[in-house]
């Protein structure tokens, strides 16, 4: 958490981290992972993983991390965080959300720290057979989080709870100009 906003780190609301991106609240937070089910044994990539701390949760559910940051500052200092911590089972990468990290794939389950309008193809593709998957798509001022599961190859979504969030980088609905 950025110092000067460590304060407010458990209130109940998202915490701008600037560029559109935040923490998510606490509480959404909780029942995203709540909803995962995540098991020691899981694979896990954490699309949007701003300062770390989603990442740093996570590596202490999971057998491993990729967590993927677009901006680059945020990116290093996400690293940084994890290196001070000690949490050896988490790796950041710099690079557009959007793109997941498929070298390291497929996922047992991926996170996704912020809202989409739509859910990129190279992401599902990314989630192993099996696998889950959560989002907060965005409809409006609230958005809906959605849990979906891989199964022979399709992504089947489930509607969980509400949240907002803003909408990441790549995961816009193209607009289309028409007459």
């Amino acid at each position: 958490m950025p110092e000067n906003k460590r304060i407010v780190a458990y209130a109940d609301a998202n915490i701008d981290l600037g560029g559109n991106r935040v923490v998510l609240e606490p509480r959404s937070f909780a029942k995203m992972l709540d909803a995962l089910d995540i098991q020691r044994s899981d694979v896990v990539l954490d699309i949007g993983c701003g300062l770390g701390y989603s990442a740093a949760i996570l590596a202490h559910m999971a057998d491993a991390v990729v967590a993927v940051e677009e901006i680059e500052t945020l990116a290093r200092d996400a690293e940084a965080a994890l290196a001070d911590q000690g949490i050896d089972n988490a790796v950041v990468i710099a690079g557009p959300l959007a793109k997941g990290a498929a070298k390291h794939g497929p996922y047992d389950v991926i996170c996704v720290e912020g809202a989409v309008e739509q859910m990129p193809d190279e992401i599902l593709a990314q989630l192993k057979e099996d696998g889950r998957i959560l989002a907060i798509f965005a409809q409006g001022a609230v958005g809906e989080a959605r849990l979906g599961r891989m199964v022979d190859g399709k992504v089947s979504w489930n509607a969980m709870f509400n949240a907002g969030a803003p909408v990441l980088p790549g995961f816009e609905t193209e607009r289309q100009f028409a007459l």
